[in-house]
């Protein structure tokens, strides 16, 4: 059953500093828990029922007193992390924020156990090159805005799924079309992997060398028309097919 206030959260903390050879004493200067331990700088707690933005912000605001600041709360129901993320996330965003955490659970005939989830330790994320310019790569690669922003549970328009897109809409107002003339019509160099794996089923290979559409790939033309527009401003001039062998 989730504790009624945040009070409840200050004696088992209390004891867990104190085990340590802190002396711990409450509501200083609006802060909720003060320890110290010997000549060494003050450690500050700050309680909330649950992991929110205000308790973060109480944290950070405390950080201009000690290095030495925790946010605790009650650790949520089924020992997981709480709003749905997982704890290493909760554990990456307050080591970037300078902040400790620490959780409690309470139990029925039990003492409430303290966990320590992060030290207050400074963290520095490092910058992933690699996936920035797959960021960038895929901002540039699309023709269009045609997802909204926040959207979930929705198929996006992604730079792969306008590639797929384009070839079918090419098969669809020239017939049949060869990997060849789809890499010179969409300056698409991976056009044949896009066809060979054929994520969607959209294409079927007709004869050696030679594919069309499938009725899943009609489909898909009609379910994303608004996108077609971009295509049809690059028409292509289509030769006729001769053999690639």
């Amino acid at each position: 059953m989730p504790i009624q206030t945040e009070t409840e959260l200050y004696a088992p903390i209390k004891q867990y500093f104190e085990q340590q050879g802190y002396t711990v004493r409450a509501e200083i200067k609006h802060c909720d828990l003060v320890a110290i331990r010997g000549d060494e700088p003050p450690l500050i707690v700050e309680l909330k029922k649950s992991f929110n933005i205000p308790l973060l912000v109480q944290g950070i605001e405390r950080l201009r007193l000690t290095d030495q600041v925790y946010v605790a709360f009650e650790l949520p129901n089924k020992g997981r992390a709480p709003h749905r993320l997982q704890w290493e996330d909760v554990r990456r965003l307050c080591r970037m924020l300078g902040l400790g955490v620490l959780t409690v659970q309470f139990y029925k005939r039990k003492k409430p156990a303290v966990d320590l989830v992060c030290e207050p330790t400074p963290y520095m994320l490092r910058s992933n090159k690699r996936a920035a310019l797959r960021v960038v790569n895929e901002f540039h690669e699309r023709s269009g805005d045609y997802n909204v922003g926040g959207s979930s549970k929705m198929k996006l328009m992604t730079a792969y799924r306008e590639k797929s897109l384009h070839c079918a809409y090419l098969m669809r107002e020239h017939g049949p079309l060869s990997p060849r003339q789809l890499r010179d019509f969409t300056s698409n160099k991976a056009v044949s992997s896009l066809l060979q794996k054929n994520y969607y089923r959209w294409f079927i290979r007709q004869s050696r060398g030679i594919y069309h559409l499938t009725p899943s790939g009609e489909q898909a033309l009609s379910e994303y028309a608004h996108v077609l527009t971009a295509f049809a401003i690059q028409q292509p001039a289509i030769q006729p097919f001769r053999s690639e062998r």
